[in-house]
């Protein structure tokens, strides 16, 4: 099953973690796995739940560098 959600031209994923911490830890492993790849989501965090949104910010628009980080995120995020 999908995490990402095509919303007003994005790649939204919305990932309720146990607590703070927890939420804070993911979206470090996002950001890792952003950096390695040279492609970076914008991510939020309030209390316990992260959201992730993806898309090119050079072009305005959801690109297949979206969609593969989304792909690879969907890998290895499965809480």
């Amino acid at each position: 099953m999908a995490m990402f959600d095509e919303r007003d031209g994005r790649l939204v994923c919305e990932i309720v973690a146990a607590d703070f911490a927890a939420a804070f830890a993911l979206m470090s492993h996002v950001a890792l796995i952003a950096e390695a790849v040279g492609h970076h989501p914008d991510m939020t965090i309030s209390w316990n739940r992260l959201s992730i949104e993806l898309w090119s910010h050079d072009v305005g628009a959801i690109t297949d560098r979206d969609r593969e980080l989304a792909a690879r995120l969907e890998r290895v995020l499965q809480v």
